[in-house]
């Protein structure tokens, strides 16, 4: 069973977790309904990606 020798300080444990923080998630607008959506994803809204309609209106 390993067992750590020394304490670990609060300075080493806290460089060690920060990069653990959790950041917003990015957006980006919808350039057919100019609504905010997530990048490299269908728009919610409207249904296009890249311009290109990929989810018919009616299935909303």
């Amino acid at each position: 069973m390993a067992v750590p020798k020394k304490k670990t300080s609060k300075s080493k444990k806290n460089m060690r977790r920060a990069h653990d923080a959790i950041t917003a998630p990015s957006t980006s607008v919808c350039s057919q309904c100019q609504e905010p959506k997530r990048p490299h994803r269908v728009c919610a809204n409207c249904g296009t990606y890249k311009g290109k309609e990929v989810i018919s209106s009616e299935e909303f």
